[in-house]
């Protein structure tokens, strides 16, 4: 059997994301929304999440390019001092790597995001990140502790098929290769993990290779080819004008992702196929 999850990142960035994710779910096929609890527009998100308590929710876990919940003085090497992480994923990937004084700090800022969202009564079930920051060796080194101390049970891998999106979207061939040699190095290194600790997982994640481009036409195109077993697809949906979408993903096609969530064409074609559509807790929409 083929059974899909449908997720939204980002919730909580501002509030064109936050009304795109509460329309993916009361209109369309969205199962689930990663949410940050650092951003500007997350106590609007607990409010979403609390009045639709069918829409799963999960954690995007922002340590770069985003806001930190922990006040600068107790994570001062990883935040400026307005308590902003940095913009620069590749310096920050590299300093959390090697510089081995960040472990607590980054820990502690990790545990923080998970209770502030769990404290505002909003139960986890899965964890993904901002960038994909979760896979990060040393930040995936501390979910794997923190994970089953605080019931969360489903993690997203970055496992894409690169010749499956090839075949209708053909931009940036090298930068998708580079991200599926990158993200299935750090995919091979999480499972035994996850396993170990029987955090589960979707056998694929459609999202990767193309993100901010997760239009109808390309998924019209994709679910014909989806593999027996889980498959998540996850968008970053919103609603223009948005200052700070725009500002931080100028070239994502929001709208066009919203669209795509709550297409007629795309939830008859699941269901000609037979594909179930639910989310991390085998809930069934459609």
């Amino acid at each position: 059997m083929k059974q899909l999850i449908i997720t939204s990142d980002d919730f909580g960035l501002s509030r064109g994301v936050n009304r795109a994710v509460e329309q993916g779910w009361d209109n369309g096929l969205l199962t689930g929304a990663s949410i940050m609890p650092g951003a500007a527009a997350f106590g609007e998100a607990v409010k979403i999440a609390r009045r639709n308590p069918g829409l799963q929710i999960g954690l995007h876990l922002t340590l770069v390019q985003g806001h930190a919940v922990l006040p600068p003085n107790a994570i001062p090497s990883i935040v400026d001092a307005s308590g902003n992480f940095t913009d620069n994923a590749v310096m920050a990937g590299i300093r959390y790597f090697f510089d081995r004084g960040l472990y607590c700090q980054l820990k502690r800022e990790i545990e923080a995001q998970i209770k502030k969202v769990l404290d505002a009564g909003i139960p986890l079930t899965h964890i993904d990140g901002h960038l994909n920051i979760h896979l990060h060796p040393t930040v995936f080194r501390i979910l794997v502790e923190l994970m089953p101390r605080y019931g969360i049970t489903t993690f997203r891998l970055a496992r894409e098929r690169l010749s499956h999106n090839l075949r209708f979207d053909r931009e940036r061939k090298l930068g998708k290769a580079l991200e599926k040699l990158i993200f299935s190095f750090l995919t091979d290194h999480a499972l035994p993990e996850l396993d170990r600790i029987g955090v589960q997982y979707a056998s694929e994640v459609k999202g990767v290779l193309n993100s901010g481009r997760m239009t109808e036409e390309y998924i019209l195109n994709i679910i014909d080819g989806l593999q027996d077993g889980l498959t998540e697809i996850y968008f970053h949906p919103g609603m223009l004008p948005d200052v700070e979408i725009s500002r931080r993903m100028p070239d994502y096609r929001h709208q066009e992702e919203l669209a795509a969530i709550m297409s007629p064409l795309v939830r008859q074609r699941l269901q000609e196929l037979h594909i179930q559509v639910r989310n991390y807790r085998g809930e069934v929409k459609c």
